[in-house]
């Protein structure tokens, strides 16, 4: 993927440096990554037991628009505040998915394939607007507001296709072993197979959701539904104590951090 050269009607030459909104795709990335869609999956199970369906969408939703208010005030990519942003789509993505099932009665081979379209349309209308969907070209409103849209719907589809696929006879632990082959498959076709950068990047972000909630449901859920019965609570704080354990260190090593001159 290429960084995008963003004209603004200055001379030739004339280089200003154009602060990306978010981070480097670096192996910490991924990790973190996987990591907030575990956490994701386990908060929003436990927070509905807790609190309720509906006041836990409420909440979810609340503190999902607080935090991307931050995100699109900064003006340059900030480790913790856009991860406690993608933390929060997270659990707001997996909640859209588990009303359209839990509260509508809308089966996931429904609702995934939902998602699919949704994410599709998303795809074209930022396409058709800005003729890119690299992430290195994040340094506008505009295609800011596309990304997020676009994380958004890759969560939620990515819920679907999980919980489609655990319940359709693979288990937990049987999808995470599926996940984390399919994770493979966009780097070797980009590697050996000639995937466009743009294309292998997206689709290993929608495999990470299912990847991580998988994961972390087999490590929740009770031994009679084939998991290691840890619990809801403990799993969540255990992936949100690795969560911070990595962006702390991103935050002060900045190894995330992308540097580009843009003209």
């Amino acid at each position: 993927m290429t960084t995008d050269h963003l004209m603004h009607n200055r001379p030739v030459g004339h280089i200003r440096h154009v602060a990306s909104k978010v981070p480097e795709v670096t192996v910490y990335f991924w990790i973190i990554k996987v990591l907030t869609t575990g956490m994701g999956e386990t908060a929003s199970d436990f927070l509905a037991h807790l609190l309720g369906p509906v006041p836990a969408v409420g909440l979810g939703g609340v503190a999902l628009a607080a935090v991307l208010a931050v995100q699109f005030t900064v003006r340059r990519y900030v480790a913790w505040i856009y991860w406690t942003a993608i933390v929060m789509v997270s659990v707001f993505g997996t909640m859209a998915a588990d009303v359209l099932h839990v509260g509508l009665g809308v089966p996931y081979a429904l609702s995934t394939p939902f998602f699919m379209v949704v994410l599709a349309v998303v795809f074209v209308l930022w396409y058709r607007s800005e003729g890119t969907l690299s992430i290195h070209s994040i340094r506008t409103r505009r295609r800011e507001t596309f990304y997020w849209a676009t994380v958004l719907a890759t969560f939620a589809l990515g819920t679907a296709a999980g919980d489609l696929t655990a319940t359709i006879g693979l288990g937990y632990l049987g999808s995470a072993v599926v996940y984390a082959v399919a994770i493979a498959v966009p780097a070797i076709a980009h590697r050996w197979g000639g995937l466009n950068a743009v294309a292998a990047f997206w689709a290993a972000y929608v495999i990470t959701r299912p990847l991580g909630a998988s994961v972390a449901d087999w490590m929740a859920v009770g031994r009679g539904r084939g998991g290691l019965a840890l619990g809801l609570g403990p799993v969540t704080l255990a992936w949100t104590v690795a969560i911070l354990g990595f962006v702390g260190y991103l935050a002060v090593s900045h190894k995330d951090v992308q540097h580009d001159n843009v003209p």
